[in-house]
């Protein structure tokens, strides 16, 4: 069955940057100790932001680096050094002395943004979340650099340098081999322990509102790590069902009702973990204009394969048959009740979380299994365009319609954790 809804702009107004001398609204992010005297101003996304920026200051070690630190670390930002490139910017490949040991050098990726207003914008939501929140499975913020010049701005976000690469990267056919089925399973674990401390375990919540994979990166003990905060909200105030706001993400992911009315909230990060979830069964991507056309959008083209015997089907064949149907099966059951059409519907993601930790015990260190080398050039962010028509809705409105396909049939709760016992 096929439900259409109104599309809204990709047109991002709801951040507003003032400097203090301009607007008394605007909080104040201070960053390392080793440089006091500088600031950043944080936009007031939204009333609770300030009390994250507020407290921030006091518990962040954000290094502040000049430019030519950056250069020397990069090699002058030279072709080699060249990791990647997305919306922000440009990522390079770079070493920078520790403060701890000046013989030390730490590895690192620098991000190195076009200064101009939404990467601006994206660059304070980065300094604002990542240097408040803490967590194994979010990739840390090493730093940053704000430099003016005749040219103009130039902005710097120094992170954690992830050897392992995306889990896009592994998961495409350029991966020399398949990512293995339990790895599979611990990346989806790590991603939901991730999303839950954002949702769940603070005195406020973060909505990530871009969760996909090529935003999952892993380290060199290959634990996923969520990245990319440029989007991130803070939940909607106590008393408050969800914030309304303009569409911002990645389509594919993206869950209906933010899609159809921008309303968001906790939940849609939630659907996008749904979508991840079948892109780790089947090792697709959730747009590919490049297969036939009734297999291009994967929640389409999976749903005639649940609750059957042809489920095998439509497990990643790369694979070949080393996983275990069952926990397949019932990964699948956890993508359905994450894709239900009703928010409400949707479970937690600390429920989400326990159920996948019955999937799996966290392999050690020592049994981690080793991934092949993935190549540089497929670092890139996967943003397809979802084809859309103009049509008349059934309330006879007219206006930008696109079609998202109903999500595979979901289960009740119940009957779902009866799968876990």
């Amino acid at each position: 069955m096929v439900f259409h809804f109104r599309c809204f702009s990709i047109e991002e107004n709801e951040y507003k940057t003032r400097t203090q001398t301009k607007s008394t609204s605007t909080g104040t992010f201070h960053t390392a100790c080793s440089d006091l005297n500088r600031s950043v101003s944080v936009p007031n996304f939204h009333t609770k932001t300030s009390q994250v920026s507020n407290s921030a200051d006091k518990s962040s070690n954000l290094r502040v680096f000049t430019v030519a630190e950056l250069k020397t670390a990069t090699k002058n930002f030279c072709g080699s050094s060249k990791i990647g490139e997305g919306g922000f910017g440009r990522v390079y490949k770079g070493v920078v002395k520790s403060l701890e040991s000046p013989f030390h050098e730490i590895p690192v990726a620098v991000k190195y943004a076009d200064g101009l207003l939404q990467g601006h914008k994206e660059w304070l939501t980065e300094i604002n979340f990542l240097g408040k929140v803490k967590h194994p499975n979010l990739v840390k913020l090493v730093g940053y650099c704000e430099e003016e010049g005749e040219l103009g701005t130039k902005l710097f976000l120094v992170y954690e340098y992830m050897p392992n690469r995306s889990l896009r990267d592994h998961l495409s056919s350029r991966s020399k081999a398949p990512m293995p089925w339990t790895m599979r399973l611990k990346v989806a674990h790590d991603a939901a322990s991730g999303l839950t401390y954002l949702h769940e375990d603070m005195n406020f919540q973060i909505i990530l509102r871009d969760f996909k994979s090529s935003n999952i990166l892993l380290d060199d003990q290959l634990n996923a790590k969520l990245s990319d905060f440029g989007v991130a909200r803070l939940g909607p105030e106590e008393g408050l069902t969800h914030i309304s706001t303009n569409f911002a993400g990645t389509r594919e992911y993206a869950a209906p009702e933010y899609l159809a009315v921008g309303h968001l909230t906790s939940k849609s990060d939630v659907w996008s973990y749904g979508v991840f979830l079948y892109e780790l069964i089947t090792g697709r991507r959730p747009l590919d204009r490049k297969r036939p056309q009734e297999e291009q959008k994967l929640l389409e083209w999976v749903l005639p394969y649940l609750d059957s015997e042809k489920f095998m089907l439509i497990v990643d064949p790369r694979l070949e048959g080393k996983y275990s149907l069952k926990s397949a099966q019932k990964l699948s059951f956890i993508a359905n009740l994450c894709l239900s059409k009703d928010p409400k519907s949707r479970p937690k993601m600390s429920v989400v979380l326990e159920m996948v930790s019955k999937l799996i015990k966290v392999p050690s260190q020592a049994t981690t299994p080793t991934l092949p080398l993935v190549p540089e050039e497929s670092m890139k962010v996967y943003l397809d365009p979802i084809q859309r028509k103009k049509i008349h809705d059934d309330t006879k409105h007219e206006g930008e319609i696109g079609s998202v396909v109903r999500p595979p049939r979901t289960r009740s709760l119940k009957l779902l954790k009866s799968c876990f016992k």
